[in-house]
């Protein structure tokens, strides 16, 4: 590797060094997002989610933008480095000049979220750790109490979430302050971690206790709060409509699509899948098709792992034994990103796997989070490409290497930068590739990351049929589904039950949160189209001297982007 910009020996570069700035400045002003990054000296506070401190970041935003804008690249890694950071400021206040933030609830990924789940991410070894946590967990009520202020701006502005938002967030505040049926307080559950870890300090427990029972209180208030306000003023429509769409669609992928062209591709996309799984299917049941054989792969105890600790520990191994290998003969992974955990997500969020990636320093390294949804028995034919997407070759790979390559790309790059398409988007090319490369030749594997290839072409077309209310296409075209309705949320949710081919509890969430993150779900099908056609570029381009290693090794180099940027960059030289 031959960095041009900064090296560990080297002074950066202007526009290097207005990137790390920045990532110092957000930091003191987003704790919640140091925490995620990894950058130590925040851990007591939480982030202000109030109108006063979204203009602060977005003061810094416009200030940053305006530096990058005087600076001079010093080489391509440099106008890399700018354009990319540059094009996500721009639509940073995009978003923000469209009030977004003042409706900014959503099921999965709102600041009703970031107040909770930040505590997975802090460490609990030291007596000190616990000491941030107790100190943390008391500024609950005060995050609460400020995110609750931007809400009730966003009211007097008429900019308010849909219901449906509402209703889910509500039902969350319920299981995690414990008042929700058969629900235990996920703060107070801090508490008890602690009474068990053997650290004895009676002082600290009775802070952590104290401070469980004022952020579980908050949490539930917040929820009354939800329920008993903010539900009566909430917006009834779901779809947002083609200009917050076209805006959502370009924040989360960096490029701009023809939304009608790319709804028929989905379309083509899904029954070019559905035909694969019929095939594939015929490999298992022979003439039974895909859904006798999914009835197979379900309920045969022999394909399947009972036990939630069993489950945990198989997909432990399966990550640690696939990072063993692929590295050194499909992909060069540096020692500190061949450590992974694998984890079970607290209750209450959606029923999607996660993943949380590294420390700045790797001291906590990257997780993958499965949300068991009260089950205890798994079927593993669709858990191995789910593992392959957020672990390795997927999330895990391309986070931690990023975030290893401090002598090559900008401090921002590698703790911010990117989009959900090309990160979704390599995760999603990260599952087919491994089929590409002989690990998915059990039927039973490559049935499961079919399964996951057609819910992705689903979303391509409900996310956006139902923002921008478009009519079903007529006969073939749609395998008869509602042939010339237009699209809504429970078209949405009988869409998915039938052609996603994924359970009836997690379907149902899924449609709740493409209703509240317009334009994210389009993002992994899309990006992984970006990724497959830098890839068929860059072939094309070199010949017989193409190597498949290399690419992905360029790609990492490169640093994350827009899709319309690593389009040319990644394909075009």
């Amino acid at each position: 590797m031959s960095p041009e910009a900064a090296t560990p020996d080297r002074e950066p570069s202007a526009i290097y060094a207005i990137a790390s700035d920045y990532v110092d400045r957000l930091a003191a002003l987003h704790p919640n997002a140091a925490t995620s990054m990894g950058i130590p000296g925040h851990e007591e506070r939480l982030t202000d989610f109030s109108p006063a401190g979204h203009e602060a970041r977005t003061a810094l935003d416009r200030q940053t933008l305006s530096a990058l804008e005087a600076a001079e690249p010093e080489g391509d890694r440099d106008r890399i480095a700018r354009e990319a950071m540059s094009e996500r400021l721009r639509l940073t206040l995009e978003l923000d000049a469209a009030g977004e933030h003042y409706r900014g609830l959503n099921i999965l990924a709102s600041p009703f979220q970031s107040i909770r789940r930040v505590f997975d991410l802090m460490p609990r070894a030291t007596e000190q750790d616990w000491v941030r946590i107790a100190r943390r967990m008391a500024r609950v009520p005060e995050a609460y109490s400020r995110y609750r202020d931007t809400l009730d701006e966003g009211i007097r502005r008429e900019r308010v979430a849909a219901r449906r938002q509402v209703e889910a967030c509500a039902l969350q505040a319920e299981v995690w302050s414990g008042h929700g049926e058969g629900a235990t307080s996920f703060f107070h559950g801090i508490a008890e971690e602690f009474a068990s870890s053997g650290i004895d300090s009676p002082g600290l427990a009775a802070e952590l206790r104290n401070a469980a029972g004022g952020a579980s209180g908050a949490c539930a208030a917040f929820g009354r709060y939800l329920r008993q306000r903010y539900l009566q003023l909430a917006r009834p429509r779901d779809a947002v409509g083609p200009d917050r769409y076209a805006l959502g669609a370009r924040v989360y992928n960096g490029d701009a699509f023809d939304l009608h062209a790319t709804y028929e591709w989905g379309w083509e996309e899904l029954r070019r899948i559905e035909g694969r799984m019929a095939e594939v299917a015929e490999r298992i049941l022979p003439g039974e098709g895909v859904e006798a054989a999914k009835e197979l792969l379900e309920t045969d105890p022999e394909r399947a792992i009972e036990g939630v600790d069993a489950f945990q520990r198989w997909m432990q191994e399966l990550q640690d034994s696939t990072i063993a290998e692929l590295h050194g003969r499909h992909f060069e992974i540096p020692e500190p990103v061949r450590r992974i955990e694998a984890l079970i997500a607290p209750p209450g969020g959606a029923l999607a796997m996660y993943y949380t990636g590294p420390s700045e320093d790797f001291s906590r390294p990257g997780r993958t989070w499965y949300p068991t949804g009260g089950k205890t028995r798994f079927p593993l034919w669709g858990e191995v490409s789910i593992a392959y997407h957020e672990g390795v070759p997927g999330h895990h790979l391309q986070i931690g290497t990023t975030t290893w390559l401090a002598g090559l790309l900008s401090r921002w790059q590698r703790l911010i930068g990117g989009t959900s398409g090309y990160v979704e988007g390599w995760a999603l090319y990260a599952e087919q590739l491994m089929g590409e490369l002989g690990y998915l030749d059990n039927p039973d594997h490559e049935l499961g990351m079919l399964r996951a290839q057609a819910l992705r072409c689903v979303r391509v077309v409900i996310d956006i049929g139902m923002h921008l209310e478009l009519s079903i296409p007529e006969g073939e075209a749609s395998g008869g589904f509602h042939p010339g309705e237009r699209w809504n949320a429970a078209l949405g949710l009988e869409f998915l039950e039938q052609r996603s081919h994924f359970p009836a509890d997690f379907v149902a969430s899924e449609v709740d949160r493409y209703l509240g993150l317009p334009g994210q779900a389009i993002s992994y099908k899309v990006g992984e189209r970006a990724w497959l056609e830098a890839r068929e570029a860059a072939r094309r381009r070199l010949g017989d001297a193409f190597d498949l290693k290399a690419f992905h090794a360029r790609a990492f180099e490169l640093g994350p982007m827009g899709l319309a940027l690593m389009r040319r960059e990644l394909g075009g030289g």
